[in-house]
């Protein structure tokens, strides 16, 4: 569509959907991003197809959907994201002749497989799976530091809900490090002859929630941040030994420390709002901003504390809903500022290469988000579905449909089900499986899950009914063993 443009991929890590001003959230100052949503479309019902690192971002990097990609969460019978995908979106814009580049967080495995990109500079927060391996950023952190202190020394871990401000001088911030990155990227490294496919990857607003202390501080003084959401039904999720772990997956907290959880987190997206306002202004001075595509992104959400529920891997709302923003080049014309149709992760990769007028490999499962952007009457899938395999614990294995206006949950471990009514109930607070005035929809959309399932041939559905895996092995996906051998392959080369 628009030729020779350039491509700018930003992800943060965890950020739920609602965390932005576009998003209807007047606590939390994103200034940047909400301009970036005036220029360009809000995708108001963007999902995961799988809502924790490796899986999202494996169907990011190959448009293709969980069980394409082999890799169905991270838990139990699950391997990494390797490496030998045929297609990848970086691997395809480098044949187009477009200048590569991935900064920050890649969580790819082996670390520094490239996957397509001519170059990675990495910030892989605590991770250091390969043989002496040490992130770009940490040895940039190890030189600058002005003392004697690490990355963490403020004690709080990767997967933790408590919260502080960072420790270190704000300009040691992983977050700073992003972006500095990327703009000596376009100012000092990128073949100017070429256009650029820059991936800014930020590891926060993902915990430890150490915003530094004036955004800290900004909203730990807030009162109007939004509590959590306890839903009717989140009893079930009242585990007092669970809850005790200072990297707990669930458990009531005290509404103090959810507080300041949410301040935390509020203040690391904040931050992250204003690096990204760095960046624009490069492109804006240096004359790249109006042909450039801007697609904004997380991976999935976080709970915080929601339903008496931290961290991600869930079918809820403030773990599998997204934000999504696209804005394109200016030469492509009119864009629709809002658009409900539900979309995915992998719908990414076919927009761009589309966009860009270059071929969509066959083995992409995601559709392009084009027709939406320009708001033309396009059919366009009902409904989309995500999963995630056994991580935290077995009962939360899960299955979900949603259009985003009803939810469906299928716990395959228990055979538990779950229906939401999301225009009513945006934050999932009243579960109607058991409402008799509810029981048509339930049918349709259990009915809707077993059309899906049912084509795979996993054991999950039999005579159009769905099949409880208690006792079963983990579910796996064919391809799964694929991801293994290559990343075996490769090390024994190495």
């Amino acid at each position: 569509m628009v030729e020779q443009m350039n491509v700018m991929l930003i992800m943060t890590d965890q950020q739920r959907w609602d965390a932005l001003g576009c998003y209807g959230n007047d606590v939390i100052e994103t200034p940047n991003l909400d301009y970036l949503a005036s220029r360009g479309t809000v995708f108001e019902n963007a999902y995961t197809p799988s809502p924790s690192c490796v899986p999202a971002r494996a169907s990011l990097l190959t448009g293709m959907d969980p069980w394409s990609t082999g890799i169905l969460g991270m838990g139990s019978a699950q391997g990494p994201m390797g490496i030998g995908f045929d297609n990848t979106l970086p691997g395809e814009l480098a044949e187009a002749g477009y200048h590569t580049q991935g900064i920050g967080k890649m969580h790819f495995y082996p670390q520094q497989a490239l996957n397509g990109y001519h170059n990675t500079v990495l910030d892989e927060s605590g991770r250091e799976y390969d043989p002496g391996f040490k992130s770009d950023y940490k040895q940039w952190f190890e030189k600058n530091k002005s003392g004697d202190y690490g990355i963490t020394d403020h004690g709080i871990g990767w997967n933790s809900w408590m919260a502080r401000p960072y420790h270190a001088p704000e300009f040691l911030h992983p977050s700073n490090w992003t972006i500095n990155e990327s703009i000596d990227f376009l100012e000092q490294r990128r073949d100017p002859s070429k256009p650029f496919f820059l991936k800014t990857s930020f590891a926060r607003p993902h915990s430890p929630y150490d915003a530094p202390e004036f955004y800290f501080n900004l909203y730990l003084n807030d009162p109007e941040i939004p509590k959590a959401e306890i839903g009717e039904w989140a009893h079930i999720h009242d585990v007092e030994v669970d809850a005790k772990a200072p990297d707990a997956w669930r458990g009531v907290r005290s509404k103090k420390e959810i507080h300041r959880a949410r301040a935390g987190y509020y203040g690391s997206i904040h931050h992250i709002d204003q690096q990204i306002g760095r960046l624009i202004n490069y492109l804006q001075l240096n004359g790249l901003f109006d042909n450039t595509m801007i697609v904004f992104l997380s991976d999935h959400g976080d709970m915080l504390g929601d339903h008496n529920l931290w961290r991600k891997t869930y079918a809820y709302e403030g773990s599998a809903h997204i934000p999504l923003l696209i804005k394109m080049p200016d030469a492509f014309g009119t864009v629709k500022g809002f658009v409900e149709e539900p979309v995915l992760i992998q719908d990414i990769m076919p927009t761009i290469l589309e966009a860009m007028s270059l071929d969509v490999p066959e083995s992409v499962d995601g559709t392009s988000l084009l027709p939406l952007i320009r708001g033309e009457d396009a059919a366009w899938r009902e409904y989309l579905h995500g999963e995630h395999s056994t991580c935290y614990a077995e009962e939360q294995e899960m299955q979900y449909l949603t259009d985003g206006k009803f939810k469906y949950i299928w716990f395959p471990r228990t055979g538990m089900e779950q229906l939401f009514h999301l225009t009513e109930d945006p934050y999932e607070n009243k579960e109607l499986s058991g409402e008799e005035a509810y029981q048509d929809t339930l049918l349709k959309w259990r009915t809707r899950m077993v059309e899906v399932l049912e084509k795979r041939d996993a054991g999950l559905t039999e005579k159009g009914q769905l099949i409880c895996q208690k006792d079963k092995p983990f579910l796996t996906s064919p391809h799964y063993n694929e991801r293994l051998e290559k990343v075996t392959l490769y090390r024994n080369k190495k």
